[in-house]
């Protein structure tokens, strides 16, 4: 029998893995996904599920459900990606991530199956989440799509409730170049007859939705047309916002412990969809939901949206990587007080980072890096470009050289930011 590490070294390097690979583990199709669901007896029948899929935030959306329905008593799956630390991120029952024994016995027992229909790592790991939420016999699970929708491994659920929280560009290379075309992709995870969120209303967009939702026969809902989350104050622990439906106050002082700015759209987003299983005979109440929006990170683990990771100097990590992730982050520091900023700084090398590269602010300091992953743009590139966009800095072979002397070089007032990748911020949380 393998070992955890030797397990993953096979999930890992023997099988396709897009976040380390990029396009080559790329599928156009459901095939494997329908095979493999068949030969598992499909586990996903056996219990409720929500779907979310969109280019920003479908992650805090689906933690933060996660951690209400939790509270409200529900035996809550929830798988994610990517992960950060540890592969076991993706797949939680009641916060509590699989167990190692549990991922070595999936692959020992079916290793033989797996070598005939050879599934990408994505195929195969939603595989196993499926197969492990049937065994822990869930009430509900959370299901993140991917990148996209339609072609998604996931998108073989029949769910109470499908969830698109916005569109922006992001993976053009596989889901199209406009946000119309993006926007189709995300909208295959559309079902007949079931209630559809989308967080964020865009004139490019909301054609697309309202017309597919119409051609399956389904109820469509922007959460953004009803709700309004207005934020009060922040404070080391959560931030706190008024919530309004149709103008009207309907929740006071509601805190949540994710602190970025951003959230207050995904927040929206959420309370729309507890309305909906609310009306559609789920029993959540005002206080179940306070105390799950509360306690987000204690309740499933999420790290790195807007994570303070020292006070002094100030630092902060976030996995915002494309440009409306990018833009909010920059506000957010913004209105912050320092008196010098320091950007740890990494990307992956199968995007258009110009765009991105072009938002971050001229007077910073930078420490261009890569993550210790295939896909990381070489720092040297990485700086060669920035410079173009007028950043400066230096470079650093690795994500610890860098973040270890932009603390050495930071005085107490001033503020650390590290991000641009996903697997930057994995290799300091």
């Amino acid at each position: 029998m393998r070992s955890y590490s030797e397990t993953l070294d096979y999930l890992f390097s023997q099988l396709p893995m897009y976040q380390r690979q990029g396009k080559a583990a790329y599928k156009a199709n459901l095939d494997n996904t329908h095979e493999l669901d068949r030969y598992f007896g499909y586990p996903h029948r056996t219990f409720k599920t929500i779907h979310i899929a969109g280019t920003n935030g479908k992650g805090s959306v689906s933690h933060m459900l996660a951690s209400v329905l939790q509270r409200a008593g529900y035996k809550t799956g929830l798988y994610t990606s990517p992960h950060l630390a540890d592969f076991r991120e993706r797949i939680r029952v009641d916060g509590e991530m699989i167990s190692e024994d549990n991922v070595i016995n999936f692959v020992d027992k079916h290793s033989e199956v797996f070598s005939k229909i050879k599934p990408s790592f994505f195929e195969m790991t939603v595989a196993m989440a499926f197969d492990f939420f049937a065994n822990e016999e869930v009430d509900i699970a959370v299901i993140e799509t991917g990148m996209g929708g339609r072609l998604d491994s996931t998108n073989i659920v029949t769910p109470e409730l499908s969830i698109i929280t916005n569109i922006g560009l992001d993976h053009t290379q596989f889901l199209g170049d406009t946000i119309a075309l993006v926007a189709k992709e995300k909208a295959g995870i559309i079902k007949s007859d079931i209630p559809v969120i989308i967080g964020e209303w865009n004139k490019e967009s909301a054609p697309v939705f309202e017309e597919t939702a119409e051609n399956v026969g389904t109820k469509l809902q922007f959460a953004d047309k009803c709700y309004k989350a207005i934020h009060k104050e922040i404070d080391i622990n959560h931030q706190t916002l008024d919530i309004t439906k149709d103008n009207e106050t309907i929740i006071e002082d509601l805190k949540l412990d994710l602190k970025g700015e951003y959230q207050q759209k995904n927040i929206i987003t959420v309370l729309s969809a507890t309305d909906t299983l609310i009306n559609k005979g789920y029993n959540i109440s005002e206080e179940q939901i306070r105390d799950g929006l509360a306690n987000v990170t204690a309740n499933t683990g999420l790290k790195g949206r807007w994570q303070i990771l020292d006070q002094e100097p100030l630092t902060i990590c976030d996995t915002g990587h494309n440009t409306e992730g990018v833009t909010y982050i920059i506000n957010q520091l913004n209105k912050y007080s320092y008196n010098k900023l320091h950007m740890v700084i990494g990307m992956v090398n199968d995007k258009s980072i110009e765009k991105v590269l072009k938002l971050l602010p001229k007077d910073a300091v930078y420490y261009f890096t890569k993550a210790s992953i295939p896909r990381a743009l070489c720092e040297k590139e990485l700086k060669k470009t920035a410079m173009l966009c007028g950043l400066n800095g230096n470079t650093y072979e690795s994500v610890e050289k860098a973040v270890f002397e932009a603390k050495k070089n930071a005085s107490a007032n001033d503020l650390i930011f590290i991000g641009g990748s996903t697997f930057v911020v994995a290799e300091i949380v």
